[in-house]
Order: C-alpha cells, then sequence, then structure tokens
C-alpha cells in the first residue's frame, strides 16, 4: 500500500468533515444529528422511487399534470441500461427551466396539487427523485405550448425493473363494473395500463418501442398549422413535440428528427416509417380492452370471508406494491426474484400473503 503523506492525510479529512457539514445541520449529541434539508430530501428521493416502474409513473403524471392529452412513453434495453422517453403534447418546459425543474421542490403548482391512486403529485418532487436514481435524466426538447420530450437512462444494477416487461395485464371488473388490472407482473407495461385506466377520458398513452413510437406519433398527431406554413418556418422546433415527427418531409428528416428527441432508430428504420412498414400502435387503453374483448369478464377477487371481512381492491393492491418493494431486503441479500405481484388473500381469521419466487432462483 502507497504511504499516505501527512498533507495528504489532513486533506482528506477535512474532505471528510467537510462533506459532513454539507449533510448535518446541527450535532444533537448522543449520535444524533439534524440532517440538512438538502440531505434530507435526497434520501426521500431515493425512497421515492424504488424501481423503474415507479420513475415511469412518475413521468407520465407529470405529463398528465402538464395537461397533456396524449403521451407517448418508448421504451428499450441493451445490457442493464434502460432507456425511457416519455413525449406529450401538455403545456411545455420554458428553455431556462429545462436543468430546474430536476431540482428539488421545483413545481408549476404553486395553487394546487394532484391527489390521485399513486398520492400526491405537486410537491416538486417527482423529477428530482428520479434524477438522484437515473444514470440520467434530461429534457431533451421543449416550449411554452410545445409539450416535452425527456428522457431517462436507469441501470438495472442500481434501480431495479420486473423480470418480465413484456406481459400484458389481465382485466377484471368489479362489483360496478369498472374495469381495472386484475392480474399480471407489475411491468412498465402494467404501470401504463394502470394509469391509462385511470385517466381515460383525459388522455391517451402510447407504448411501444422508439420505432414504433416514432411510427405512432407520426400518425396521430394532428398539426396545429397549415401544410403551407411550414415552408416559412426556420425549422421543425417551432412545432409541438409530437408535431414535429408528423411534418418530416422524408426518412432523413424523420431521422433527425426523431433522434433530437431521444428516439434513437437506424436510418433503414426511419425508411421503414416513412414507407408504412412499421405500423403505428393502438393506445394503451385500447389494446388492454381489444384483448380482452369476447372474453367473460374476470371477476375481481373481493377478499371477502365468512364473517363478512371485505378489503378493497385498491387498498389490496396498495398492500401489495409495498410488500413488494419491502421484498428487496430479501431480494438483495439472497438473489432472490419474484415471478408475480405478491397475492394478499383474505380468509376466516387470517390474511394470507404469497410471494411466488421466479424459477431460475
Amino acid at each position: 500500500m502507497a504511504a499516505v503523506g501527512s498533507q495528504d492525510l489532513a486533506s482528506f479529512v477535512s474532505r471528510m468533515g467537510g462533506d459532513r457539514a454539507l449533510r448535518v445541520e446541527e450535532n444533537l449529541g448522543g449520535g444524533y444529528v439534524r440532517l440538512r434539508v438538502a440531505e434530507a430530501e435526497r434520501r426521500q428521493a431515493k425512497h421515492d422511487v424504488r424501481c423503474v416502474e415507479d420513475a415511469v409513473i412518475e413521468m407520465l403524471r407529470n405529463s398528465r399534470d402538464a395537461g397533456a392529452r396524449h403521451i407517448y412513453v418508448a421504451t428499450s434495453r441493451e445490457g442493464s441500461l434502460r432507456t425511457t422517453v416519455v413525449l406529450d403534447d401538455g403545456s411545455g418546459i420554458p428553455e431556462d427551466m429545462r436543468q430546474r425543474v430536476f431540482e428539488a421542490r421545483v413545481t408549476s403548482k404553486l395553487e394546487s396539487f394532484h391527489m390521485d391512486r399513486w398520492g400526491v403529485h405537486g410537491r416538486g418532487m417527482a423529477l428530482f427523485s428520479i434524477r438522484e436514481n437515473a444514470v440520467s435524466a434530461e429534457v431533451l426538447s421543449s416550449g411554452p405550448g410545445r409539450g416535452a420530450a425527456i428522457r431517462v437512462v436507469t441501470d438495472a444494477n442500481a434501480l431495479p425493473e420486473r423480470a418480465d416487461q413484456s406481459t400484458w395485464p389481465v382485466v377484471g371488473e368489479d362489483e360496478d363494473g369498472l374495469r381495472s388490472c386484475a392480474r399480471g407482473p407489475h411491468n412498465i407495461v402494467r404501470t401504463c395500463c394502470e394509469f391509462a385506466l385511470e385517466e381515460r377520458g383525459r388522455c391517451e398513452v402510447y407504448l411501444g418501442s422508439p420505432a414504433e413510437i416514432a411510427a405512432t406519433a407520426r400518425a396521430r398527431a394532428s398539426l396545429s398549422v397549415d401544410a403551407s406554413d411550414l415552408l416559412f418556418m426556420e425549422g421543425l422546433t417551432e412545432l409541438p413535440v409530437p408535431e414535429r415527427l408528423r411534418a418530416a418531409a422524408d426518412a432523413s428528416e424523420l431521422l433527425e428528427v426523431a433522434r433530437s428527441l431521444g428516439l434513437e432508430m437506424s436510418e433503414r428504420t426511419a425508411h421503414r416509417i416513412v414507407s408504412g412498414q412499421v405500423r403505428p400502435l393502438r393506445s394503451v387503453l385500447s389494446r388492454l380492452t381489444h384483448a380482452t374483448e369476447g372474453r367473460r369478464p374476470r371477476e375481481v377477487d373481493l377478499m371477502r370471508d365468512r364473517r363478512g371481512l371485505r378489503v378493497s381492491r385498491e387498498d389490496a393492491e396498495e398492500f401489495s406494491r409495498a410488500l413488494e418493494r419491502d421484498f428487496a431486503l430479501l431480494g438483495d441479500r439472497y438473489y432472490l426474484t419474484l415471478a408475480s405481484e405478491p397475492r394478499v388473500r383474505v380468509g376466516p381469521g387470517r390474511i394470507t400473503v404469497t410471494f411466488e419466487l421466479d424459477q431460475g432462483d
């Protein structure tokens, strides 16, 4: 081991002390300290986003609260890195705020906040939490009234995700005839499905690969200007984000626009999109309901015992998600992976929780 000089040691001790000063507001004695606000926020942010699916729902809620009517989610994975790009036609972000929206407590909702099934939204912590847990998070393009393109890159070794990212959930109906996701892994697909069901009638969600999302936005987006007006524009960046893909004149321009929005693809793929070989996607809600057409609606288990004990579907699902997050304690220590979400069942005198493990564990 190389020797450490006295000056180097002093510098190291100084740095360590400086780091502590940045994190601690007051030493209370007996091993207790009062954390600085920034450090407390950083730790809370780590807890707010515990998996990739948590990051996706926060991005969806962010687009919804920006007034988006159409939200496009492109996701792909290479090795342990997952890239998720969300495009929307919401109110947009001013250029000078593109970096600051990832800071703690920065929000556009001064007078109000949104309370939904996932909790409170509007604390100015969602994008901050995502950035704290991601390899990178950035606003690629936006502007007032022009929607936004946000790209987040995560590492599965640091921020876990469901092993099964391709299975679509099974839809069921409750006593009131309301549809919900009854079964299926809590993956990105299910996250988008649950959000689409919750926000049906308010916004449409599209989920696919970067090429599929580029083809879908190109086909679905409506131009807010006449085609003749495009000739007088200095560039397509004057258009709302999703409309730029539709306005691209040829494969070369489409490739340039797509890459500027975080939708990576080859030149060949761009030509396939322009020629109509890549079919646009139906919305998540349409795909979800279409898959169950003709089937008898699956009755949702109301978890009721002989004494009349009843647990609502929302509470059971929230409890299941909490248990799934807490399972990470055992999963990390013993290299275990859940094959599906924890199953909660209510019986006479007991509540039973089943954790089904992946067969590879």
